[in-house]
């Protein structure tokens, strides 16, 4: 004969509260089924699922554990669980498992209603939610600030790509970012982040610096702009635009690479990935002058971009070698992680605009970043709230256990 049993204890957190509660269920060799714990603002909610022997010592093991609740100030409650219940409990663990990701300067009580309504329209169950993101002072300046709250849910629904698509359109809505992932082991084994580089690893485009050279600024940034959107092919586009920066001379390109910006977040998110082993890659349709410059600085380990023809010192309006569109960008990629011997499943891929879309279309983790309407649709996940180093939360790393930073 045994009882299952739940037992919840709340109350002002403090040391030595599980190894006092634990102690006496020890001496009444109970079973311990499953446990959880969660500290908010120093307050304590904890639950165990127990098997309790037999009737007979549970009387005596209530009575202890009620005087210790006491002694602790802590509220205590029994509940039994019936053992039809705890095998249709156990039957739930092969329900499909996701986590949701939410990102933003801040994150409201209403951010999480509206996504927790759309969850559960789907029946998805909330098991966990825990906030990733570091302590933030009140005092901080919210454009300073990041925010990141993840919810683990369980359910099984027919339609998933529904559910991404609401919680897309969510995002869209209301300045947050929301990222639904399988709770699988690819997830947490990503191995190879591969970067777009204009407008994604830095700021802004390269080539329209150039165009400000040339003397063509405005028309380079609206083939670009046209490019970017989908609305020309990225051959077409590159070929204008170098037609437009011929003459230009050599030197003007040093002053240029000395001057790229960094995009928020990006040093902090290489600088933590090579840390964890990541490799790292640049494939860009930009040129190889700068993103060679950006692979020595940033200790990147592979970049792929065009090659800019220069005779007598001068650009000639072409490049040497083969085009770099999303095509390409998609098989670079695929090389990279074959070198590597990492699985597709295992890789990140981001940018910003339609050249991307091929690339993130076919990695584990594909991230369009501050991204033009077009790349939007088309991507699995999308950061438009905060910098590249959102993308840490979105394999589940904690800001305390990440490299210090000064910002939140």
């Amino acid at each position: 004969m045994h009882e299952i049993i739940l037992i919840n204890i709340s109350g002002r957190d403090r040391a030595g509260i599980t190894a006092t509660l634990t102690e006496v269920l020890g001496r009444y060799d109970v079973e311990v089924l499953d446990f959880g714990q969660a500290v908010i603002h120093d307050f304590l909610t904890w639950g165990m699922l127990v098997v309790v022997p037999s009737e007979a010592t549970s009387s005596s093991l209530f009575k202890e554990l009620v005087f210790e609740a006491h002694r602790l100030e802590l509220d205590i409650r029994f509940t039994p669980v019936t053992d039809d219940r705890y095998e249709q409990w156990v039957g739930d663990k092969d329900q499909a498992r996701h986590t949701i990701t939410l990102l933003g300067r801040t994150v409201t009580a209403r951010h999480i209603a509206d996504v927790s309504r759309i969850l559960a329209s789907h029946d998805f169950n909330i098991v966990r939610i825990t906030r990733i993101s570091g302590r933030r002072s009140l005092a901080t300046p919210i454009d300073r600030c990041r925010a990141a709250i993840e919810l683990a849910v369980r359910g099984d629904t027919p339609d998933i790509a529904t559910v991404r698509t609401q919680l897309l359109n969510l995002a869209n809505e209301s300045e947050l970012d929301i990222a639904i992932q399988a709770d699988n082991v690819y997830r947490r084994y990503r191995r190879l982040v591969c970067f777009d580089m204009d407008s994604t690893l830095i700021q802004g485009e390269v080539i329209d610096e150039l165009g400000k050279i040339a003397g063509a600024e405005a028309q380079i940034a609206e083939i670009t702009a046209r490019a970017m959107r989908g609305e020309m092919g990225f051959a077409e586009s590159l070929s204008e635009r170098l037609a437009l920066l011929k003459g230009v001379d050599e030197s003007a390109l040093e002053p240029i690479a000395q001057s790229l910006t960094l995009t928020e977040g990006a040093e902090r998110l290489i600088t933590t990935l090579k840390e964890l082993g990541f490799k790292i890659a640049i494939l860009s349709g930009g040129f190889s002058y700068f993103a060679n410059r950006l692979r020595e600085t940033l200790g990147i380990d592979y970049a792929y971009a065009h090659e800019l023809e220069i005779v007598d010192g001068k650009l000639t309006g072409r490049i040497e070698g083969d085009i770099i569109d999303g095509y390409k960008k998609a098989e670079l990629l695929k090389s990279i992680a074959n070198t590597e011997g990492i699985k597709l499943e295992q890789v990140i891929a981001v940018g910003d605009g339609a050249n991307d879309i091929s690339m993130l279309s076919i990695a584990g983790l594909g991230i369009a970043f501050h991204a033009k309407p077009a790349v939007h649709r088309h991507a699995q996940h999308a950061i438009s709230t905060l910098g590249l180093d959102g993308i840490l939360y979105l394999l589940g790393m904690r800001d305390r256990e990440l490299p210090a930073s000064d910002i939140g």
